[in-house]
């Protein structure tokens, strides 16, 4: 398995937790074909909006994003995060280039709109600069985005990660074969939610179809896995979800959970 450019988001989990993070970032760093780098915000935004006395709410897992907090993870995800990022991979002598949605204006997105709830300043993807980035790619950056986008009314919006890293492979996929690696701090999708070993290393839409009216597969991870497959129907080869310490072998199909259209 090989691919000319490998998409890849690395979860919250990872980002809170230093050693494994560094790791990560290593293993990320002598990866040697092209890359993107997607990153979440993990908690370290809402660490800091306590010390700023502003209340973090969460719906279901989601944050809230009035303008108080627009300015936190503005700060933290744009900033701290991302930066951070960056002058690890700088030191393995990866070169990266830290970036929003705003930057080059790789993403835009619209305000999602109000239904049932008022999720605040949260984008939904309208289009990715899949001509840009690749120019990023061509010139030998690696960009590692954080998970913020913005408007055409210039306007930064808090993105789900998961969501970017998916409509940025899908939207490179007419320029070349691409993966989309989703790593966390599982080994893959579980049989077994408490056996980290019973990784299922393979899923078409059939076998997922028949894990999901068992219940093997269920709650959080099958709209993870929805969208993943979503991904493969709009032109991404693979899709490969993986402990981040994995990395290197999932990139060649030799660890993790492998997705695909083929039977």
């Amino acid at each position: 398995m090989s691919f000319p450019v490998h998409v890849i988001k690395i979860g919250g989990n990872i980002i809170d937790n230093p050693t494994a993070c560094t790791d990560f970032l290593r293993v990320f760093a002598q990866i040697s074909t092209p890359k993107i780098l997607i990153h979440g915000g993990g908690k370290i935004a809402t660490q800091t909006a306590a010390k700023l006395g502003i209340e973090t709410q969460m719906v279901d897992g989601r944050r809230i994003t009035d303008r108080a907090m627009l300015d936190v993870v503005t700060m933290v995800y744009g900033g701290l995060v991302n930066k951070n990022l960056v002058a690890q991979l700088q030191a393995e002598s990866c070169n990266a280039i830290g970036l929003t949605g705003a930057d080059a204006g790789i993403i835009r997105s619209t305000k999602r709109p109000v239904k049932t709830l008022d999720y605040g300043f949260v984008g939904d993807i309208a289009e990715v600069n899949s001509g840009q980035l690749n120019s990023f790619l061509k010139s030998g950056l690696i960009p590692v985005i954080a998970p913020l986008t913005f408007t055409s009314e210039g306007v930064l919006l808090n993105t789900n990660a998961d969501t970017m890293a998916s409509a940025t492979a899908v939207a490179l996929a007419p320029l070349q074969p691409i993966s989309l690696i989703y790593c966390f701090e599982k080994k893959g999708v579980l049989s077994d939610p408490d056996d980290d070993e019973s990784v299922i290393p393979s899923l078409t839409p059939e076998s997922y179809a028949t894990f999901k009216a068992s219940g093997v597969i269920n709650q959080g991870m099958i709209p993870k896995l929805d969208n993943a497959f979503k991904a493969l129907e709009s032109g991404v080869k693979w899709v490969i979800i993986c402990h981040a310490q994995d990395l290197a072998l999932a990139a060649e199909g030799k660890a993790g959970t492998v997705l695909s259209l083929e039977k």
